[in-house]
C-alpha cells in the first residue's frame, strides 16, 4: 500500500558539507511511499523500476544515511536479514510477527513500556532502546481469511491518539458537570461550569478532527487498535467522577479530586507526546497536555482562593474533614 507520509525536508536532514544527491532523494521518496517493512533487496527492486542506473551499493549507502538521519529504523524479525521501517513521523512501536506468513503487525502499549522501565530501574539499568517482538500465528493464517491491506501507521497512530483524547474530554465533561451540581460555593460552581463548557467545546473540535482523519482512509475506523493505554480507555477522569459520588465530598475535596485528575491527565499526555516522533498523533498529545496544564493551574489557584475565603469567614472543617486533614494535610498542601 502506498503511504501518505509527508516527505521530510531533505536539505535540513542532510549532513553539513555534503552535496545534494538526486539519486538519494529518489531512494528516500520511494522508501517513504511504501508501507510495512522493506529489506535492502526489496528497496533495490523498487528503485530499479524507477531508474535502472542506480546501483545496489547506492541503495545500501542511502539506507545507512536514512538510519543516521532518523528517516528509517532497522528491525530484525529473525529471518537472517534486516528490514527497514519508517522512522520519520512514525512512533516507536512493538511487533506481532506471524511465523506462518511472515507478516508483521505493529502496536504500542504503555503497559509494556512501564514494565520495561520498572525492570530497568530495579536493576539500575539505563535503557536506550527496547524491542518487543511477539511471535505466533496471525488471524488470517488461523482462519484462512485473506489478510487486510496494510494500513498507514501514522493514520492509525493519529486515530488512536484522538480516540484517547476524545474519551478523556467526555469523562472530563461528565466530571465537571457533576461538580457543578455538587459544590456549594458560588465561585467554585462557576469554575466547574466554565471547565465543563470548555470540555464541550474541545470535544466538538476533537470529533471534527477525527471525522476529517477518517476521510483519508475509508477503512480506518475498523482497523485494529495501534495504541493500547488501559488507564485511558474510559477517559482519565472516570475515576474522579466516581469519587464525586461518595458521601461527604465538599467543595475543597471536589477541587482536590479535580486537581489530581488534571495533573494525571497532563502528565500522561505530556509524557507520551514527548516520546513520539513528529506526527499528528504527537501533536494531539502535546496540544492536549497544554490544555490540561491550563486547567490544572486554574484549579490550584481556585482551591487556594477558596481556602483563604473559608478561613476569612471563620469556616471550621467538619469532623471527618479534620480527621482526613490530620492524616494527609501536609501531603495535600504539597500536591495542591
Amino acid at each position: 500500500m502506498a503511504s501518505t507520509t509527508a516527505i521530510p525536508d531533505l536539505d535540513r536532514l542532510r549532513p553539513a558539507g555534503t552535496k545534494r544527491s538526486s539519486k538519494r532523494d529518489l531512494i528516500v521518496n520511494a522508501f517513504l511511499k511504501q508501507e510495512g517493512h522493506l529489506s535492502a533487496d526489496d528497496l533495490v527492486v523498487l528503485i530499479k523500476r524507477e531508474d535502472e542506473r542506480i546501483s545496489r551499493a547506492t541503495v545500501y549507502r542511502t539506507l545507512q544515511w536514512m538510519e543516521e538521519a532518523g528517516i528509517a529504523r532497522k528491525v530484525d524479525f529473525g529471518e537472517g536479514r534486516f528490514r527497514f521501517e519508517h522512522s520519520y513521523r512514525h512512533p516507536r512501536h512493538f511487533h506481532l510477527i506471524c511465523k506462518t506468513c511472515k507478516r508483521s503487525y505493529e502496536f504500542l502499549s504503555s503497559d509494556i513500556e512501564s514494565l520495561v522501565e520498572e525492570v530497568a530501574a530495579a536493576r539500575a539499568f539505563t535503557a536506550n532502546q527496547s524491542v518487543v517482538q511477539i511471535y505466533g500465528t496471525c488471524e488470517s493464517c488461523t482462519t484462512g481469511r485473506a489478510p487486510e491491506e496494510p494500513a498507514n501507521s501514522e493514520l492509525l497512530f493519529a486515530r488512536d491518539a484522538l480516540r484517547i483524547a476524545i474519551a478523556t474530554e467526555r469523562s472530563g465533561m461528565e466530571f465537571y458537570g457533576r461538580g457543578v451540581k455538587l459544590v456549594k460555593d458560588p465561585r467554585a460552581r462557576e469554575v466547574f461550569r466554565k471547565l465543563a463548557t470548555e470540555e464541550v467545546h474541545h470535544l466538538k473540535t476533537l470529533e471534527a478532527r477525527y471525522d476529517n482523519l477518517l476521510k483519508q482512509d475509508p477503512l480506518l475506523e475498523s482497523r485494529p487498535t495501534f495504541l493500547f493505554f488501559k488507564g485511558a480507555a474510559n477517559g482519565l477522569f472516570a475515576a474522579g467522577t466516581d469519587q464525586l459520588r461518595r458521601d461527604g465530598v465538599d467543595d475543597l475535596e471536589a477541587y482536590r479530586i479535580g486537581i489530581r485528575c488534571e495533573r494525571g491527565s497532563h502528565r500522561f499526555f505530556k509524557r507520551y507526546g514527548e516520546r513520539f516522533e513528529d506526527s499528528e498523533g504527537k501533536q494531539v498529545f502535546l496540544e492536549f497536555a497544554e490544555e490540561e496544564r491550563e486547567h490544572l493551574e486554574l484549579l490550584i489557584r481556585e482551591y487556594r482562593a477558596l481556602v483563604k475565603r473559608q478561613r476569612a469567614s471563620g469556616h471550621k472543617p467538619r469532623a471527618t474533614e479534620r480527621a482526613r486533614g490530620g492524616a494527609r494535610g501536609k501531603t495535600r498542601s504539597r500536591h495542591a
